[in-house]
């Protein structure tokens, strides 16, 4: 198999300060290290792995009109269902939430400041 991990997404963004803020206050993922590209941005962790590069748009690039390509969204799975659930409320963002029909999963939708889709999927717990 030629590939064996996905490694990263990269976000371009209208703001990256904000953009930034939002993956590190509502999803937890920290800021860690980035080599010296010319470009700004950040590199976002989730333990040891980079897994979201933030790169900040240039002033001849349009904004977002939420239409991210043929990319429909990005997916963590999450824990503490019920403390997202608040953090989400207290930030004010809006979001989706379904169920998983095979499992009976929670799901919660929400847009990143760029309007790209989160997927924030809770596995229920088999022993209860």
């Amino acid at each position: 198999m030629p590939v064996d991990a996905l490694q990263h997404i990269n976000i371009r963004t209208t703001d990256v300060e904000r953009t930034r803020d939002f993956y590190v206050r509502v999803l937890g993922l920290r800021v860690g290290d980035r080599p010296p590209f010319t470009s700004t941005g950040y590199w976002l962790y989730l333990g040891t792995e980079p897994v979201i590069h933030l790169v900040q748009k240039t002033a001849d690039e349009p904004a977002s009109t939420f239409n991210t390509g043929a990319i429909d969204h990005i997916a963590f799975r999450g824990v503490h269902l019920e403390a997202t659930r608040r953090a989400l409320a207290d930030e004010g963002l809006a979001f989706r939430e379904a169920i998983v029909p095979r499992d009976n999963s929670v799901q919660l939708f929400v847009r990143d400041p760029d309007g790209v889709r989160i997927e924030l999927n809770f596995h229920q717990d088999p022993l209860h």
